[in-house]
């Protein structure tokens, strides 16, 4: 067979279908609300823990506030059971805004300890050494005006007239409104929360609503919630809600509990719309295994803010739409059950959690359609040359929470890991991680992932990591096919739009369908111009690239035509520019190969201009073309060659 030599590797998207895009707004959604953290809070992002709290595990917190969502203010009392880790474990530490006022603290009900507050640090100095694995605990009492980070750590506001009162602690704004470790090591085993507000209200927070108790003109709520916890994933919220549920139906098992804190303004609406949350729990449960906290509850508490936060077992919800509830709800696998361990790690939730909102798409919920989803998600991380998905730069909240790469870029980056393993392997090592004795209800990073993965479908994913986790950018590809008799050649080219990976081994899906066959063929494509082949029962009417939408990349195109290479000292010698070019192509040939047979083809594949070419310099007239990509190709009797052409 003769040796196929193809340069050129255009920038245009082929497909069957032309894709509209529904954008809903999803989770912390992301931009212009990150960018609020910027100018007050950089530097203290670039941690997932702190020398003075890393030598204690918190077993338990009972945590008693008192509220009223009229007032901008937080009285609490929280007692914190901890056994330490290391020896001479003579205090305490805690973050703890230095803005909120110590009134006491106790050791065993008794006190006052002494304690040193400043830099957002509370030390408290205990009257003995606490041994290692002994478990001991203090009780501060405190109160103030809590100040206001990241994405709103403590907030107030109002609806319909009433006033309100929520939390937002990621990342790390817990300490803004309560004594806590801001790490992401340490879980609190369990947790009681108790909420005195006016009893006008109602106080929603994470687990199980014990009690309910009137006392005078005050109401006290308790919380209680028996698994491991974040401490960015506590929160309390307070209104006038009105309260409903719907339960999920688990085969074998009771019920699972959707409890709803909502406006009462927004109660039709939400009635109305939580079937989206009973149809994607469903699917979750059938996909990754049962909800992680399905002996307690899950549920939602309505709260003045655009978008969504995954609090555990109690998602605050901004709105009700299908994607907001698909992407909250995933979290509970996905961020809760299992957190990421750092935030250059972010995309372990939020990749997942967007990955999980288009599968309900896939799976034929909500109104979006699963290739309406993937194209979005193709064009927005497509829609700049750079970025990847590991956070660079934890001092930006807005780089940790970016939509682009550690949403829509970690969720593609699943998608493609199904499509390089199989649905099998990949659910199944996802389930395995989700399982992992290590890391369920505990913190992971990517390298976790990974190792499930490649246990699940025995393949060594260290490249793909490298490529599409840690490099940055996309491929684009130029497929170029023809046909002998029965067999079909097929080249393909790829480049990349950033230097930090130079090639992406991916399998690649192209479509062909002629008279009577239709067929999809992989090609496992493991360098640039690599050649396939493979028997054809007729001729191909169309060929498409990458049909279903597995890879994440842009600008490919689909040829026909075959190219058969000049020897490497003439293509050194043939120059096209300017390029992009306006007005007209310039084209430099040596006298070897002349003349020469010259057509600019679209990117469809489709002729232009053909002329012959009798000179060694020429010009060629393009400003009748609309802008954009198309090649040249070039035949003599010396060979042939394409050649990339952009038209500004």
């Amino acid at each position: 067979m003769k040796k196929i030599l193809l340069l050129a590797l255009l920038f245009w998207s082929v497909s069957f279908i032309a894709y509209g895009q529904a954008d809903e707004p999803v989770c912390k959604g992301v931009e212009e609300i990150a960018a609020m953290e910027q100018a007050a809070h950089e530097g203290l992002l670039d941690f997932r823990s702190s020398p003075f709290t890393d030598n204690y595990d918190i077993i338990y917190q009972r945590m008693e506030w008192n509220v009223d969502p009229n007032q901008y203010y937080i009285q609490g009392t929280v007692t914190t059971y901890f056994a330490p880790t290391r020896d001479g474990f003579t205090a305490v530490n805690f973050d703890l805004s230095s803005l909120l006022q110590i009134d006491n603290i106790l050791y065993h009900g008794a006190g006052p300890l002494n304690y040193n507050h400043s830099g957002d640090r509370l030390e408290v100095i205990l009257p003995e050494m606490v041994p290692v694995g002994q478990i001991d605990s203090v009780t501060i009492i405190y109160g103030g005006v809590p100040p206001t980070t990241g994405f709103g750590s403590f907030g107030t506001g109002t609806h319909n007239n009433s006033p309100a009162l929520w939390t937002l602690s990621e990342p790390y704004g817990a300490k803004d409104w309560w004594p806590t470790k801001q790490d992401l090591v340490d879980k609190i085993d369990s947790i009681d929360v108790y909420v005195r507000t006016p009893a006008a209200y109602r106080a929603a927070s994470n687990g199980v609503l014990v009690s309910e108790v009137l006392n005078g003109d005050k109401k006290e709520y308790h919380w209680q919630h028996r698994h491991p916890i974040a401490a960015y994933l506590v929160a309390i919220a307070v209104t006038d809600y009105a309260v409903f549920s719907e339960y999920v139906p688990v085969e074998n098992g009771n019920p699972i509990e959707v409890l709803n804190y909502v406006y009462p303004e927004s109660l039709n609406s939400w009635q109305n719309a939580i079937h989206s949350t009973v149809e994607s729990m469903t699917l979750y449960n059938q996909l990754f295994g049962l909800y992680p906290f399905a002996n307690e509850k899950y549920g939602h508490a309505q709260f003045g803010w655009g978008g969504g936060m995954e609090h555990q077992t109690m998602t605050f919800m901004g709105g009700n739409s299908h994607s907001l509830q698909a992407h909250e709800l995933a979290h509970q696998w996905f961020g809760d059950k299992v957190t990421c361990g750092s935030w250059a790690d972010i995309w372990l939730n939020e990749g997942f959690a967007t990955y999980l909102e288009g599968m309900t798409y896939e799976h034929g919920l909500g109104t979006n359609t699963w290739p309406n989803w993937l194209r979005g998600k193709i064009d927005q991380v497509t829609g700049q040359p750079d970025g990847s998905v590991f956070v660079t730069d934890t001092t930006s909240v807005s780089r940790i929470f970016s939509s682009r790469l550690s949403y829509s870029k970690g969720a593609l980056l699943l998608h493609m890991l199904r499509w390089k393993l199989g649905d099998a392997a990949f659910f199944q090592g996802i389930r395995n991680y989700l399982d992992a004795p290590e890391l369920a209800y505990g913190y992971a990073k990517t390298a976790d992932l990974q190792y499930y993965l490649e246990q699940a479908s025995g393949k060594d994913l260290t490249e793909f990591f490298d490529d599409w986790f840690y490099g940055q950018g996309f491929p684009s590809y130029h497929v170029n096919w023809w046909q002998v008799d029965n067999t079909i050649w097929v080249q393909i080219d790829q480049t990349t739009s950033h230097a930090s990976v130079d090639f992406f081994e991916m399998p690649v899906p192209v479509e062909f369908r002629g008279v009577g066959f239709d067929t999809t063929m992989v090609f496992d494509h493991t360098y640039s111009g690599q050649l396939f082949s493979f028997q054809a029962p007729g001729v191909p009417l169309l060929v498409g690239f990458d049909p279903e939408l597995w890879l994440c990349s842009k600008n490919n195109i689909v040829t026909n035509s075959e190219i058969v290479g000049l020897a490497e000292v003439l293509k050194e010698q043939v120059k096209a520019w300017p390029n992009p070019a306006r007005e007209q192509l310039n084209i430099q040939l040596p006298d070897a190969i002349l003349p020469v047979q010259a057509v600019l083809f679209d990117a469809w594949g489709q002729r232009l201009l053909e002329t012959t070419i009798r000179n060694t310099q020429n010009e060629i007239d393009i400003r009748s073309l609309p802008a954009g990509y198309y090649y040249l190709k070039l035949d003599s009797a010396e060979g042939s060659l394409a050649l990339p052409v952009v038209k500004e």
